[in-house]
């Protein structure tokens, strides 16, 4: 499970050796549940966006006494609300950057303008089906799939920023194999079991990313109705037990069972495993995968389907929608290849993972409020850090003295002016060190006291209220987005979120990143790394 960082939410485990989480699984299970408190018929997730968007512009109107923390006087802060987002480029950054956020100002009472900002979205048509289906969600998904389409679909079961990179995966299966990945929602690993799941549609934009990959993507919302009763059969891969020999079962996830399905799967050949007989690479090769797409290898690979867990029937691999029980450890050459830039997964997928507009949006008041700006300023080029400690704190054997196990704050002050000065050569933009900010699970007052004393503001959600305001997935969700859309960025080595924080920094914005070492004393120790040397 998760563990408390100390600001608001729980950070997620990350990759190995720090993934102990991703690494072990419970056994599928025949406890299908409905959990009918979160099972939304798509009209009710559509009603339940437009009251996010409500949220969010009451948020801004109406709670500024205790939601916004340093700007303008008391008088000034219930006259702000967020407007639509224009596509100005500022600081030369790329045109869906969120330097080209804008808030407008009005003299409306904040009722009016919550009402105001809200009244459009609840009175839109819902909208079309996708193109890539028969027509809206039905009870039962089959009834839903065209006869000239072939489809796709995996399940997660790690944390937040691991789930992201599987269905990334998973669609890049889906573009060499040439079907339509079908993507579920996220499950609450990391911030309590009993929080409900969000759609994956609702962080980031599918729509643009259709647009600027070029392929398609439907959601599970979109193919089967969530309040359906419907427990559908269906043979799946069970990739899982070929690519490790501790768990001898397929992967478990909660995600059929949100999604009603009972599935029969089948052990995929010895011949997925990237390395044959070695304990301790799980990588299934993206082309490996993939042959289980085709008529060959599917029928030399079939044989002894596991009972489905309620109906208790043995089925097949199904044909028309392809799918594998988990995806996190497939890999072009390597595994954890996020953190190579060559990465297909990365290239192809995820770097078009953005973030829906409302998203941007509240990311910008968040780092507005961080700078002490007005509304209505644009937002400055700024850096983050992220330094995760608590649950690393169990893999800090090399450390002779626990205290010595991470980065002191001078090591990362280093790598933050190196970050500083090659964005000053390369842009010739000046960041400040009051225009850091740093997000992490530390929980030693001391230590963000000298956090401070380097001019940085701490990403506070307790203060922000941000659970109050919009939800228990919204600070890890927000953290991400913050870190994301700066210029600069500094990560914890080894940890998923800050690979991907740093991947969207340096390909959405050009910008500079670093990793900060750690696990014994002076992991990070270094000569200072100058800006010819980065251009070697």
């Amino acid at each position: 499970m998760g563990v408390d960082d100390g600001s608001g939410h729980a950070r997620s485990l990350s990759s190995v050796p720090l993934l102990p989480y991703a690494d072990q699984s419970t056994p599928v299970t025949a406890a299908f549940r409905l959990r009918e408190n979160h099972r939304h018929a798509p009209q009710e997730i559509l009603r339940r966006r437009r009251l996010f968007f409500f949220a969010a512009a009451l948020s801004v109107a109406s709670v500024m006494g205790i939601a916004l923390l340093t700007i303008g006087s008391p008088s000034e802060k219930a006259h702000y609300v967020v407007s639509d987002l224009e596509k100005t480029a500022v600081h030369s950054q790329p045109e869906h950057s969120v330097f080209s956020v804008t808030i407008s100002r009005t003299t409306a009472t904040p009722a009016d303008l919550a009402l105001e900002t809200a009244a459009p979205l609840l009175d839109e048509p819902a909208p079309s089906h996708s193109p890539w289906l028969n027509g809206p969600p039905t009870d039962s998904f089959r009834d839903n799939l065209r006869n000239d389409t072939k489809y796709v679909t995996s399940w997660i079961s790690a944390g937040w920023n691991n789930d992201v990179m599987t269905y990334a995966n998973l669609i890049y299966v889906g573009q060499i194999t040439e079907r339509v990945p079908i993507i579920g929602l996220f499950t609450p690993s990391h911030i309590g079991g009993d929080a409900a799941p969000i759609a994956f549609g609702e962080v980031f934009n599918v729509s643009r990313f259709i647009q600027d990959s070029g392929t398609p993507i439907v959601e599970w919302d979109d193919v089967k109705r969530p309040e359906s009763e419907v427990l559908d059969d269906v043979g799946c891969w069970n990739v899982w037990e070929a690519v490790q020999y501790y768990e001898h079962h397929p992967r478990g996830s909660a995600v059929p069972d949100w999604v009603g399905l009972d599935i029969s799967y089948t052990r995929a050949p010895d011949w997925l495993k990237m390395i044959p007989n070695n304990e301790h690479n799980k990588c299934s090769t993206f082309w490996s995968l993939a042959r289980l797409a085709y008529p060959e290898d599917r029928e030399a690979s079939l044989g002894n389907p596991l009972p489905s867990p309620q109906h208790k029937v043995t089925l097949d691999p199904d044909e028309h929608l392809l799918c594998y029980d988990y995806l996190y450890y497939a890999c072009a050459a390597q595994e954890f290849e996020f953190e190579w830039e060559y990465a297909p997964a990365w290239k192809y997928v995820a770097k078009h993972f953005h973030w829906t507009d409302q998203i941007e949006a509240i990311a910008a008041l968040y780092v507005k409020r961080l700078f002490g700006l007005s509304l209505d300023d644009p937002v400055p080029p700024y850096i983050t850090i992220h330094a995760r400690h608590g649950d690393f704190n169990g893999w800090c054997w090399e450390a002779e003295d626990p205290k010595d196990c991470f980065a002191p704050l001078s090591a990362i002050a280093r790598r933050v002016q190196e970050v500083r000065d090659e964005i000053q050569q390369r842009k010739g933009i000046d960041i400040p060190m009051t225009r850091v900010i740093m997000t992490s699970d530390e929980k030693d007052e001391a230590w963000w006291d000298e956090v401070r004393s380097y001019g940085w503001v701490k990403m506070d959600h307790d203060e922000a209220k941000t659970v109050e305001i919009y939800g228990r997935w919204h600070p890890v969700i927000l953290d991400s987005a913050i870190q994301s859309n700066g210029l600069g960025f500094v990560g914890t080595d080894r940890s998923t979120f800050s690979v991907l924080s740093k991947r969207r920094v340096q390909d959405w914005h050009g910008g500079a990143t670093r990793m900060v070492k750690w696990g014994k004393k002076d992991a990070d120790a270094h000569r200072r790394r100058m800006f010819h040397d980065w251009t070697e």
